[in-house]
């Protein structure tokens, strides 16, 4: 019997077939993702993607509703940043998978945490030898 909390549903999300035969970066920035981090207590984040796609690419309306699903789930920062990677990872395989989650603070300590496909602990190469700013967004 698999008693492993299901934190989300990725069939939400839907994607659209790569125009491209060849990889190219996509920057996709939310400022609005909220959840729980805490009983009764909503934690708000943005949230920074960039992406080399493969065969498919995100569909942003579909994105949008997958996050929303999070607004009344009880889910730590950690936790959070670890679903939505794998979801998007299993969905979309990219090239390269980069995500960042900013989040408001908490008792008045802010906490970043980012996720990259490309790194060796990830299963990468390190291959791009990048660490994207958020300076430019």
């Amino acid at each position: 019997m698999n008693t492993e909390k299901k934190w989300s549903d990725p069939s939400i999300l839907r994607s659209i077939k790569n125009p491209s035969s060849s990889s190219y970066e996509v920057r996709i920035k939310d400022p609005e993702v909220t959840f729980i981090g805490a009983p009764e207590q909503p934690d708000f984040a943005v949230i920074y993607i960039i992406m080399y796609p493969k065969d498919r690419i995100i569909e942003l309306k579909s994105l949008k509703k997958y996050f929303w699903q999070f607004r009344e789930t009880l889910i730590s920062y950690e936790r959070f940043m670890e679903v939505v990677y794998n979801d998007l990872l299993s969905t979309y395989q990219p090239v390269r998978l980069w995500i960042r989650g900013s989040f408001n603070p908490r008792g008045g300590i802010y906490t970043t945490i980012t996720v990259d496909s490309d790194l060796p602990i990830r299963g990468g190469s390190n291959q791009f030898k990048d660490y994207p700013a958020l300076d430019s967004w």
